[in-house]
């Protein structure tokens, strides 16, 4: 499919996708308080962000903004034994 084509099958999902996030941060907003400074709320930004960048890798920038770094010896926080 050339681009006007994915564009006319994605539209709608993404629309409603999109129509989610900001009737969610509308409800973060009127809500009590202020969480600018929340670390969840700036990685939601940077994520956002990330989606009007013109660059190819958008999915795996945000995948990686969203992600814990890899820890080698991740099964000992969980007392687990390394399978061999």
């Amino acid at each position: 499919m050339n681009a006007s084509q994915v564009l006319e099958r994605e539209f709608l999902e993404i629309r409603a996708r999109i129509l989610e996030i900001a009737a969610s941060l509308d409800r973060i907003d009127r809500a009590a308080g202020d969480v600018s400074l929340d670390a969840n709320r700036q990685l939601l930004s940077r994520g956002i962000d990330l989606l009007s960048a013109k660059e190819s890798d958008r999915a795996e920038q945000v995948q990686l903004l969203f992600s814990n770094e890899y820890v080698s010896d991740w099964q000992s926080d969980f007392q687990m034994k390394p399978r061999s």
